[in-house]
């Protein structure tokens, strides 16, 4: 079996058209914009609410723990890297308090819309109660009552999973986390 080691994803430019963008506010916050990180070419995007701390404010990536927990359950359900594309519903990392909703629905209808109609994944995974409930645009959904099998949202074969992070606060969920991956591994691998 090969050993894992976690390693920083290269960045998504973030088109030049959009990088100034100041339409959902979180410009004021002095976070710079992410893209996304992965191949924007991969069967599947994996969809998160926010940037967290793989990027500092100068722009350097590190593995962080949500990036850490989501490699290696990857590598363990047997996708490579190349399969995969990380993106977020906003595009920046809050680091103040601000209108959730409605920031949330101006970050979806400005960017992720078209970035998905542009990207056309084969599958979209939403990791975490927040993205799926913005994804399915139903807040009364969560990960535990979807996980396990496939929606068709917004166009989009689409699955969940928890958030990587209550992975790692809670390493009993860590197996239904791989059990989810390998839903969306078996279907890559019939692509191939």
């Amino acid at each position: 079996m090969n050993s894992f080691c976690p390693i920083a994803w290269p960045e998504d430019p973030t088109p030049e058209s959009v990088k100034n963008c100041e339409e959902c506010g979180l410009y004021k916050q002095g976070t710079r914009m992410i893209w996304g990180e992965g191949n924007p070419n991969a069967p599947i995007m994996i969809l998160l609410d926010n940037p967290g701390a793989r990027e500092n404010r100068e722009g350097q990536p590190f593995v962080c723990g949500t990036r850490d927990t989501l490699q290696r359950a990857i590598h363990e359900v047997g996708l490579h890297q190349d399969d995969v594309y990380a993106t977020y519903i906003l595009k920046r990392r809050p680091i103040r308090a601000y209108d959730k909703e409605k920031t949330r629905q101006i970050c979806m209808q400005t960017h992720l819309d078209g970035q998905l109609q542009k990207q056309n994944p084969s599958y979209v995974l939403c990791l975490g109660n927040v993205a799926v409930q913005h994804f399915f645009q139903n807040p009364d959904v969560d990960v535990k009552s979807l996980r396990g099998r496939f929606h068709h949202v917004n166009g989009f074969q689409t699955t969940v999973a928890y958030h990587p992070l209550a992975v790692r606060r809670r390493p009993n969920l860590y197996q239904l986390f791989v059990e989810d991956l390998q839903l969306i591994a078996s279907h890559i691998t019939r692509l191939k």
